[in-house]
């Protein structure tokens, strides 16, 4: 995970559980005037009805270093902090990893 992405990351409200915390396991790179990001937000959110997985969204525009990094192929997934995809979300893929 790049620091960008870390830091970012680590600014998102964290999800306790058990008295613990974590942040979201599935993340999405995104940036202004993207049709494909609405897409992937879509398909997300299709995720999410299914399994109940949070997702959280990072603008890459507020990061010099993630769009430079990721900005020429967005929107990006990234799955516990590891890119897993980009331009479109490939659903049972996702819903396997998220299984595994």
């Amino acid at each position: 995970m790049t620091e960008g992405v870390a830091q970012a990351v680590r600014s998102r409200p964290a999800f306790h559980f058990d008295g613990g915390s974590r942040v979201n396991r599935l993340t999405l790179l995104t940036t202004r005037d993207c049709h494909l990001c609405g897409e992937a937000r879509a398909a997300l959110d299709l995720v999410k009805e299914r399994t109940g997985e949070e997702w959280s969204e990072i603008d890459v525009a507020g990061d010099a270093a993630l769009a430079r990094d990721y900005g020429d192929r967005l929107p990006v997934l990234l799955l516990d902090g590891r890119e897993h995809g980009y331009w479109d979300v490939d659903v049972p893929r996702l819903l396997r990893d998220l299984a595994k």
